[in-house]
C-alpha cells in the first residue's frame, strides 16, 4: 500500500460502522455504577470496585497507515480508562526490563528475581516471567485481598475455549505453564513483581522509557487500588517508601488512563519492531526480538503470545492478517497492530460483537484504493 493516497473519507464507512454500534456501558458510571466495568460479575464480595473510575467518551478512533495518521474519530484525545489494554503496557516493561538487565530471562523463575512477595512457595516458585506473560502461571495467593480464585473459570470474550465451571469455583491447580486462564488477580502479581524490579512507580517508568520518547503522554496516568500501597526500598538510597502497586487493568478500578491517538503511538512502536522515527532520525525503545517474543502463539494456547491476542486463520477478526497481533481491553478497547496491513487502528468503546465485522470494513477500505 505504499505510495497510495488513501484519505480520511476512504474510512467513513468504517467510521460510521463503529459509531453506531457502541458499547451498553454507561458514559458516567458514577450516575449508572450498575452499568459499567466487568466487577459486576465476580463471586461476592469481590464484586466492587477497589479504585476510582471516571466518565467516558463515546467511540472514538485512530488509524495509523503506512507510518501516517490518516484518520482519527470521536474523542481522540480524551484519556480513558483503557482496562486490559494495560497488560501489554506491563509486557512492555518487563521487555524493557531485560534489556536492562534487571531480568535475566523470560524464563527465570520469579522467585529468584523477586523473593519475599508471594513467589517462594513449591508450587509458586515454579513460575517464571514468560508463564505471567502467557497466561499460564497457575500462581495460587491473595494479591491486595482478592484471592486468585475469584478469576478461576473466567469466561473472557475472545477466549475460543469451553469454560468447564463457574466463575470463583474451586478447581485443582495445574503445573505453571501447562493451563491457559485470563486473570486479573496474577497479572496484578506481575505488576507488583515489576514494581519491585524497577524501584520506582511503573507509571513514572513508562513515562520515561517510551510515552516520552514517542512524545506524548499528555493526561496519562496509571492508578492503583485504595489497598495496594506497598513499602518499596528505594534502590538508590535504601530507604522504603510508600508506593502505589498498579493493577494490569480496570477490572476492580483504576488502571491506565491514556488517549487514543497515544495508543496508536505506541502500537506503531510495535509495529516498526521498537524503533521511534522522529525528524528523520532513529531510536529504539524496545527490543525487536521482545516484539518478537509478543507475538509469538502460546504453546497451549495459539490465539495469545506475550500479553497479547493474536489471529491464527484469521478466524477472530476476519479482517486483520493471521500475523496481526491486538491489545484488547473490556468495553471495546482495542489496539490493532498488523504487519501484513502495514496499519495501526485504535478503537474505543465499540461494542465487541460488532468488532470482528469492523476489521472487514477497515481491511475492505485499506485494500480498496
Amino acid at each position: 500500500m505504499a505510495g497510495v493516497n488513501i484519505s480520511m473519507q476512504n474510512f467513513n464507512s468504517a467510521v460510521q460502522y463503529a459509531l453506531d454500534h457502541e458499547v451498553k456501558w454507561t458514559r458516567d458510571p458514577k450516575a449508572e455504577p450498575d452499568l459499567y466495568g466487568v466487577h459486576h460479575s465476580d463471586p461476592k464480595p469481590w464484586d466492587t470496585l477497589l479504585g476510582p473510575v471516571y466518565s467516558r467518551a463515546g467511540v472514538s478512533g485512530v488509524i495509523h497507515l503506512n507510518g501516517k495518521l490518516v484518520c482519527s474519530f470521536g474523542e481522540p484525545g480524551k484519556a480513558d480508562q483503557t482496562f486490559s489494554v494495560a497488560k501489554s503496557y506491563l509486557a512492555l516493561l518487563v521487555g524493557k526490563a531485560l534489556e536492562l538487565g534487571k531480568i535475566p530471562s523470560l524464563d527465570a523463575s520469579l522467585t529468584s528475581c523477586v523473593p519475599g512477595i508471594g513467589f517462594d512457595d513449591p508450587h509458586n516458585s515454579q513460575i517464571t516471567w514468560r508463564h505471567l506473560l502467557n497466561q499460564t502461571s497457575e500462581w495460587a495467593g491473595t494479591c491486595f485481598g482478592i484471592p486468585d480464585q475469584v478469576e478461576r473459570f473466567r469466561r473472557v470474550v475472545l477466549d475460543p475455549k469451553p469454560i468447564l465451571g463457574n466463575k470463583g469455583d474451586p478447581r485443582e491447580l495445574q503445573k505453571p505453564g501447562t493451563y491457559w486462564e485470563y486473570n486479573d488477580v496474577r497479572i496484578n502479581q506481575l505488576s507488583l513483581a515489576l514494581l519491585h524490579i524497577f524501584g520506582s512507580e511503573l507509571s513514572e517508568v513508562f513515562k520515561h522509557y517510551f510515552l516520552e520518547p514517542l512524545g506524548c503522554g499528555e493526561n496519562f496516568s496509571w492508578e492503583g487500588y485504595a489497598c495496594s500501597w506497598v513499602d518499596l526500598k528505594d534502590p538508590a538510597t535504601g530507604e522504603f517508601k510508600k508506593t502505589q502497586s498498579v493493577p494490569g487493568g480496570t477490572h476492580w478500578g483504576g488502571g491506565v488512563r491514556i488517549s487514543a491517538f497515544d495508543q496508536a503511538l505506541i502500537g506503531q512502536l510495535l509495529l516498526n519492531n521498537g524503533i521511534h522515527k522522529s525528524n528523520g532520525q532513529q531510536k529504539e525503545l524496545l527490543n525487536s526480538a521482545f516484539i518478537k517474543e509478543m507475538r509469538t502463539p502460546c504453546p497451549i494456547a495459539p490465539f495469545y503470545g506475550l500479553l497479547t491476542w493474536l489471529n491464527p486463520n484469521r478466524k477472530t477478526f476476519p479482517g486483520a492478517s493471521s500475523n496481526a497481533y491486538f491489545m484488547f481491553g473490556a468495553g471495546g478497547n482495542y489496539v490493532w497492530i498488523d504487519p501484513e496491513l502495514n496499519c495501526v487502528v485504535v478503537t474505543r468503546w465499540i461494542d465487541s460483537d460488532f468488532y470482528p465485522t469492523f476489521t472487514n470494513l477497515i481491511e475492505k477500505s485499506i485494500k480498496g484504493f
